[in-house]
């Protein structure tokens, strides 16, 4: 008795014969259908491959053909060669108008049949080549659909046939269930199945060929799919026989309309390249023609991979543009800044501790910047505790050695006031007058610091956005430093930087660097990545909610050796649809638990001046316990507290937990962080213990993005984050990496793409921009 492998031999040899001969049917006695049903029952995606041969044009025979015999290889035989670039891309019928557009023209001046004007404006496209970039959101393979006899029970599948019957029925009330029965190419009958889905039924007539998808059930020798997506196509489709994009449509629009329109804009517009040869070759990127084409209508999975790339690169090379264009350095032109190396090294000198090696690298760079007559503008990024107030303290030196001002400009009265200590402490011995503007000041008082700085009488000032109103008129301000300035508008920071200081803006939130270079896409990256010595990592403990009290029995302990502790909770009063222990009550039930402790609280309903009275009172040890909601996330220094309890820890990201742990830990003793879950499912321990075992910012940083996606960091709509469709900033970094460099070096050589080489991209990146509600780019 033959086996399979005979079988398979007996089929592969006059397929690889009639591939030889030139595809004309000779090699195959009988035909391709005889063959196929002697010798090719046990291989159904092989029939599925080849099926309508005999009905075939050459080129498409040989794509079958190969197909085929890629399923038919034996283990260690080389693949017969894929289809090339131009090979397996459907045609449009010989009937078609082939007129060649631009890809501006409205899809209203093309035919697409009756009533595809509203199927396009519902759907967002007005433009062919809106047509050209509406990508589909997944693809699926089906070019071997599968026979009954391979599906396994639960397996998702995609099945075609013809509906033989239908019937619907009501087995109670409230439940609807409409069946069809399929017949498909091996005459196998499948029943698919729609729950509550009524007006699925009128689309549905016997005879209609369908393709469906869903998940398999087995009963016995039959199968049942609960379907999950449909579509109706005619022999001549492009929905089967090959990878096809499944596209985000709406009711009434069918995803073979979707595809048979993007397959006339791609036959329709002459796809050039806004990418020159050498900048493709440098950057490994295929032609703009090959991956539009692979996106819609991949030929196989190595096209639609390269396509892919192609297209993400081409994301994030506009994103980079545009970001470039706007930042608030697109007027390049700042003030030029001596930055001597004696300088630095003389504040240095004057410091009770010596710079790290991250610290002073960090500030080579902004030097560099400084010397410039380009406008600095740069996001010094470190980790809580790096030391990068020290190294924004340096830089205004700088500018005061050159006889500039500088400004300060922090979120909160509290870390305005902490910065203003802090840099008193540095400067004053230097002999540089530093001043302090905030709305808790008296009329008087702001009268007094906005005169001192008109005329020249305060060198650095540190505010609120008291800095940037219209009463503040700086004598000459030649450097202004941010601090946390995703929690400032683009008018407030544009307001302070209206005179083009440079620009340094500090971040203790970690991001990563991916999410850096798009969301802060305008600014350069300095990075402080190590912690001044002596520093003891924190202790991160997680706890669930039922050993609550165990943790407060520690935070007793350690009230009872002198030290502080921080309560966080999530919401300020109890709500009835989130079970979260609200600051208030748990302040109360805190007071009860801890009778021996003092206990304060601090919410973001507050005053900013009765928050500031807490947090001194906190400072000078009045209390022993602060109950707080997350407004001491950034900046709070206070050294003596040790303990940070977070309740229901579950329900912040893994960056903010990260920044609520960094207010421990800021002196000299051992630090504790208690993470209490409300929740306990394995989905929040396995999260959660991302926190208990790293204490790296950036590591932590990164688990968040590949868990919640980039956010509203710096507001998706202003960088054009939200309009990625294909790129992933969890994985993406070297692909960001290389579209900057292509950006910075396109506008280094070319600042207002002028370049008549230039007209297509300026074109491209002016239709993507518009698309954002960004103002007029170039």
């Amino acid at each position: 008795m033959p086996t399979l492998s005979d079988i398979q031999d007996k089929l592969r040899r006059p397929l690889e014969l009639e591939l030889a001969q030139g595809c004309q049917n000779r090699a195959v006695s009988g035909g391709m259908e005889r063959l196929l049903d002697t010798f090719a029952r046990p291989f159904p995606k092989v029939r599925e491959a080849l099926r309508g041969y005999d009905g075939l044009e050459h080129a498409e025979r040989q794509t079958a053909l190969q197909a085929a015999l890629v399923l038919l290889a034996p283990e260690g035989r080389p693949a017969p060669k894929v289809p090339t670039r131009t090979e397996n891309r459907p045609a449009l019928p010989p009937e078609s108008d082939t007129t060649p557009l631009p890809p501006g023209t409205e899809l209203a001046k093309v035919n697409f049949g009756p009533g595809a004007g509203r199927k396009f404006t519902s759907l967002g496209l007005h433009t062919l080549r809106d047509l050209l970039h509406n990508y589909p959101r997944r693809h699926e393979d089906r070019r071997a659909l599968p026979s009954l006899a391979e599906v396994e029970d639960g397996q998702k599948v995609t099945v075609v046939g013809v509906i033989v019957s239908k019937n619907r029925r009501t087995p109670r009330p409230g439940m609807f269930i409409l069946e069809a029965t399929l017949e498909n190419a091996w005459g196998e009958k499948i029943k698919c199945t729609w729950f509550n889905q009524a007006w699925v039924e009128k689309g549905l007539k016997e005879g209609l060929r369908l393709i469906v998808s869903g998940r398999a059930k087995r009963f016995g020798r039959t199968v049942q799919v609960a379907a999950e997506h449909m579509e109706s196509v005619g022999q001549d489709s492009l929905s089967t026989g090959r990878i096809i994009g499944i596209y985000d449509a709406k009711e009434g629009i069918s995803q073979d309309f979707v595809r048979k329109a993007t397959q006339t804009a791609l036959n329709r517009v002459p796809l050039g390249d806004y990418l020159t040869t050498r900048w493709r070759g440098l950057y490994g990127l295929t032609d703009l023609p090959d991956a539009l084409w692979g996106m819609h209508f991949p030929s196989d999975e190595a096209h639609l991979a390269r396509a892919n790339h192609r297209l993400r690169f081409d994301e994030y090379l506009f994103l980079e543009l545009r970001v470039l264009l706007q930042g608030e350095d697109a007027v390049l032109l700042g003030k030029r800044f001596g930055a001597a190396d004696a300088d630095m090294q003389g504040f240095e000198g004057g410091l009770p501790f010596r710079f790290t090696g991250a610290q002073r690298r960090v500030l080579y760079e902004i030097a560099d910047d400084m010397r410039s007559e380009r406008q600095m503008a740069r996001l010094l990024q470190g980790d809580v505790g790096s030391g990068k107030t020290a190294v924004a303290a340096c830089a205004l030196y700088l500018a005061w050695r050159d006889s500039y001002q500088g400004a300060l400009m922090a979120p909160t009265e509290i870390l305005a006031r902490q910065h203003y200590a802090s840099l008193t402490g540095y400067l004053t011995p230097l002999g540089v007058r530093v001043g302090l503007l905030i709305g808790a000041l008296t009329p008087k008082q702001k009268a007094e610091v906005q005169r001192q700085i008109a005329v020249g009488e305060l060198d650095i000032v540190v505010g609120t956005q008291a800095l940037i109103q219209e009463n503040v008129q700086w004598h000459n301000l030649g450097l202004a430093v941010v601090d946390e300035e995703h929690r400032f508008g683009v008018m407030q920071r544009r307001k302070l930087l209206a005179g083009r200081p440079d620009v340094l803006v500090m971040s203790a939130t970690p991001i990563p660097r991916s999410l850096a270079l798009t969301s802060y896409g305008d600014l350069e990256l300095s990075v402080i990545d190590e912690l001044p010595p002596g520093r003891t990592p924190i202790q991160t403990k997680l706890i669930q909610d039922t050993a609550r009290r165990q943790s407060y029995g520690f935070v007793m302990k350690q009230i009872r050796e002198g030290r502080q502790a921080y309560v966080v909770t999530a919401l300020i009063e109890e709500s009835e649809t989130l079970e979260v222990l609200a600051a208030t009550q748990l302040a109360e039930d805190l007071k009860v638990l801890l009778p021996e402790a003092r206990v304060g609280l601090l919410h973001g309903r507050m005053a900013a001046a009765e928050k500031d009275d807490v947090m001194d009172q906190f400072r000078r040890r009045d209390f022993d316990v602060l109950v707080s909601t997350t407004v001491i996330e950034v900046g709070v220094d206070v050294p003596n507290a040790t303990v940070m309890v977070i309740e229901n820890a579950e329900r912040f990201g893994l960056s903010q937990l990260h920044q609520l742990r960094g207010r421990v830990g800021r002196g000299s003793a051992q630090s504790y962080c208690i993470l209490v879950a409300g929740e306990h499912s394995q989905k929040t321990r396995k999260r959660l213990k991302i926190i208990e075992d790293s204490t790296d910012g950036f590591v932590i940083a990164e688990a968040d993005l590949k868990l919640r996606g980039h956010g509203e960091l710096r507001g998706t709509r202003q960088s054009g984050l939200d309009e990625l469709r294909l790129g992933d900033l969890a994985s993406d970094l070297e692909i960001i990496e290389a579209a900057r460099e292509l950006a910075k070096h396109i506008l280094k050589h070319d600042p207002t793409l002028s370049h008549p080489g230039l007209a297509y991209l300026k074109a491209e990146l002016q239709a993507r921009s518009s698309q954002i509600a960004y103002r007029e780019v170039i």
